[in-house]
C-alpha cells in the first residue's frame, strides 16, 4: 500500500442520512474538508422513509397553544421511561425549534396552519387562530401533552432529506456512495480512519481523517421483520464494537412500532392516529379504550404495541394466511384530509395491499421498527474509549430516547444532533494535525483483504451465510421481541452464541468477486450477530419492565436497582459481550408516573 491509496480529509462521516449529512454540513461550515462514506446515494438514505413529522415546541396550533421547551422535556423523559440523559433532553428540546425554522429556510416546504374551526374526530370543536396562520402547522403524536409535530403531509423524511442534501451539495462535501466501512483504524486509543470496501468492485481502501463520526442508522434487519431499509443491518454499531474499548449502550432497547402493514411490514405513520385513527379488532371494536381511556391510540409506542399484541394473544386478531393483524381505521378522516396530509399512506396501501384507506381497513401489526440503543457517546457525540470517534442519530446512544422513543422525537434528533456534533467534531479537527501511523493503517488493510480472500478461497467452511442469518431473525422475533420472559431469552442467548461461533466457519456458493452481495453478508454476518447477542443478553440481565424492555417476569419498572443504562463491550477474541453499567443522569425530572401503560398486562 503507498499513501496516494488513501483517502484522506479532516473529517469522515460514516453514513450519508440526515444525521450524518448535518454532521458534514456543520463541519464542513466550519471551514473543514468532509468526505461521506455512504452505502447509497444520499437521497436513497432510510431517513427519506420517515412519514410523520419532527417534534418542536412552536405552539403553533390550537392544540398546541402553550407548549413549550419545558412542557417537550417532561414528555420526552416520561416517554424514555426515565431511562434518557437528562442533560441531553434538555439541550435537544431547546434547540428543536431552531432546527425546524433552519430546515424551512433551507427550502423545506412544512404544512402550513389554516385558521379557522374545525371539528376532530372525537367531535371536539378547536379554532386556529388568524395570527397563526401560514406558520409550521403540528399534528398529534403519542406520548406528548400537545400537538408539536410538525410535518410536510406524510413524507416529512423525504423533504428533509433533500434539503438537507442540497445544502450538502452547495458546500462541496465529498461524497463517496456504493462504499461501506467494514473496519475501524485504530491503536486502541485513537481512532484515524476507516477501512471501506467498494460494493462496485469489491476492492478496499483506507480512508483517513482527523475525526470519525459513526451515522450509519439502526439495525432493523438483524430481526425477521421490520420497517427498516434492507441497509439497516447495525454496521456503524458493529464497527465500533469491534474495536474492543468502545461500549453500545442499552442494546436491549428495541423499539416496535404499532402499524406496520401486513404482510409487507411498511410502516404507515403514527401520523394516521394522531389525526383521529382508530384501532379496531376482528369484532371491529375499538379496543384501545378499553385499555387506555385517555390516551387511546396516542399513547407512547411501546405501551400501543404491547396491549395490540396482548389483544391479539386474547383472541381477537383478524385471521390472514400471513398470521393475526389487527385494522386501522382512517376512513372517517375523509377523502380530503387522507389525500392532503396522509397520501404517502394512501400510496402505499394502494400499491402494497391493493386497498384504498378512504374505503378501507388497513392491516396492521407491530413491527420492530427503532433502536434506541447505540454507540454510547457523551452529550457532545464522542463516542466512549476512542479519541477521534463520535456517533450521531440512531446509530448512536446520545442518550436522548433512554428506553422509548417518541415519535417525531427521532427526525428531530437527527438534526439537532447533527448540529451539537457536527459543531464538536468542527473543534477537534482544528485541534488536530493530519498525521497517520503508516504502518498501522498498512496493517488495516491487510488484515481487511485477508479476510476476503479466506472467504473467496472457499477453503476450511461449511456454513451458509443466509440459512445462519434467517435463524438469526427468527430467534430475535420469536424470542426477543415485545414481550420477554427469562426462558425464552436464555434460549435466544444460547441459539445466537451458536450461530456465532458457526459463523466463523461460512463458505461462499459464489466467486465471492465483484460487486458479490453474498461475500458482502458474510462479512456484515459477525457483527450483526455480536449485536444480537448485546441485545438479548443485555434483556435477560435487566430484571425489570422500562418502556419497550417487558419482562413478563418482571412487569414492574425497578428504579432501586436499575436507573442504569447498559454498556456493552465486546473484547478481542471474546465469545460473549461483557456488561456493564452506569447511572442514568436525573437532572430535573425524578422518576415517577408515566400517565400511561400502567394497567398490568394479565393472562385471560
Amino acid at each position: 500500500m503507498k499513501w496516494s491509496d488513501a483517502h484522506i480529509s479532516e473529517v469522515l462521516v460514516i453514513g450519508a442520512g440526515l444525521a450524518g449529512e448535518r454532521v458534514a454540513i456543520e463541519a464542513a461550515l466550519n471551514g473543514h474538508e468532509v468526505t461521506i462514506l455512504s452505502l447509497v446515494p444520499p437521497r436513497r438514505s432510510h431517513s427519506t422513509a420517515a412519514q410523520g413529522g419532527m417534534q418542536a415546541s412552536l405552539g403553533n396550533v390550537a392544540m398546541g397553544y402553550g407548549d413549550n421547551p419545558d412542557i417537550h422535556f417532561e414528555d420526552t423523559v416520561k416517554g424514555s421511561d426515565w431511562g434518557c440523559d437528562q442533560e441531553v433532553a434538555r439541550l435537544f428540546v431547546e434547540l428543536a425549534p431552531v432546527a425546524v425554522r433552519q430546515m424551512s429556510h433551507w427550502g423545506v416546504p412544512w404544512s402550513r396552519v389554516v385558521a379557522g374551526k374545525k371539528t376532530l374526530p372525537d367531535g371536539t370543536e378547536i379554532e386556529d387562530l388568524a395570527e397563526k396562520a401560514g406558520l409550521i402547522a403540528q399534528r398529534q403524536f403519542g406520548g406528548t401533552a400537545k400537538w408539536r409535530t410538525c410535518f410536510a403531509a406524510d413524507g416529512t423524511g423525504h423533504v428533509l432529506q433533500y434539503a438537507m442534501d442540497s445544502v450538502v451539495t452547495k458546500l462541496g462535501v465529498t461524497i463517496h456512495d456504493r462504499m461501506e466501512a467494514i473496519r475501524l483504524i485504530h491503536n486502541g486509543q485513537t481512532c484515524y480512519g476507516a477501512v471501506a470496501l467498494c460494493l462496485r468492485t469489491g476492492t478496499l481502501r483506507p480512508y483517513l481523517a482527523k475525526a470519525v463520526v459513526i451515522a450509519t442508522g439502526g439495525y432493523g434487519r438483524i430481526y425477521g421483520t421490520s420497517t427498516n431499509a434492507v441497509i439497516n443491518e447495525g454496521t456503524g454499531m458493529g464497527l465500533a464494537l469491534d474495536t474492543g474499548v468502545v461500549p453500545l449502550g442499552n442494546m436491549e432497547a428495541v423499539q416496535f412500532h404499532p402499524t406496520g402493514i401486513v404482510p409487507a411490514n411498511i410502516l404507515v405513520t403514527e401520523g394516521c392516529r394522531g389525526d383521529g385513527g382508530y384501532l379496531l379488532d376482528k369484532n371491529l371494536h375499538r379496543f384501545m379504550l378499553d385499555y387506555e381511556p385517555v390516551k387511546k391510540e396516542v399513547a407512547s409506542r411501546d405501551v400501543v404495541s404491547r396491549w395490540m399484541l396482548h389483544h391479539i394473544h386474547r383472541g381477537f386478531g383478524v385471521d390472514s394466511p400471513y398470521g393475526p393483524h389487527l385494522w386501522l381505521d382512517i376512513r372517517h378522516l375523509g377523502a380530503e384530509h387522507i389525500c392532503t396530509n396522509l397520501r404517502e399512506v394512501q400510496t402505499i396501501c394502494k400499491n402494497f395491499l391493493g386497498c384504498d384507506p378512504t374505503e378501507s381497513l388497513i392491516a396492521v401489526r407491530p413491527t420492530q421498527h427503532y433502536s434506541m440503543g447505540g454507540v454510547r457517546t457523551n452529550r457532545d457525540g464522542g463516542a466512549y474509549g476512542l479519541k477521534g470517534l463520535f456517533a450521531a442519530g440512531e446509530a448512536a446512544c446520545w442518550d436522548l430516547h433512554g428506553f422509548n422513543r417518541l415519535g417525531g422525537n427521532s427526525l428531530a434528533e437527527t438534526i439537532v444532533a447533527g448540529m451539537v456534533v457536527g459543531e464538536k467534531v468542527a473543534d477537534f479537527a482544528r485541534e488536530q494535525s493530519l498525521s497517520f501511523p503508516f504502518a498501522l493503517v498498512v496493517e488495516a488493510v491487510a488484515a481487511q483483504q485477508q479476510r476476503l480472500d479466506d472467504l473467496r478461497s472457499h477453503l476450511g467452511g461449511s456454513e451458509d451465510v443466509f440459512a445462519l442469518r434467517r435463524r438469526m431473525e427468527e430467534t430475535l422475533l420469536d424470542k426477543v421481541g415485545i414481550f420477554r420472559t427469562g426462558p425464552a431469552l436464555t434460549e435466544a442467548v444460547a441459539t445466537l452464541e451458536d450461530l456465532y461461533q458457526r459463523a466463523a466457519n461460512l463458505r461462499l456458493r459464489s466467486s465471492g468477486i465483484g460487486p458479490n452481495p453474498e461475500l458482502f453478508a458474510a462479512l456484515r454476518l459477525p457483527g450483526m450477530l455480536r449485536l444480537a447477542l448485546c441485545i438479548s443478553q443485555g434483556a435477560l440481565q435487566r430484571t425489570e419492565s422500562r418502556g419497550s424492555h417487558y419482562r413478563e417476569d418482571y412487569p414492574k419498572r425497578d428504579d432501586e436497582n436499575w436507573l442504569t443504562r447498559t454498556l456493552a463491550y465486546w473484547p478481542p477474541g471474546a465469545e460473549m459481550p461483557e456488561l456493564k453499567y452506569e447511572p442514568v443522569n436525573i437532572t430535573t425530572l425524578p422518576p415517577g408516573s408515566r400517565g400511561y401503560g400502567e394497567m398490568a398486562i394479565t393472562g385471560d
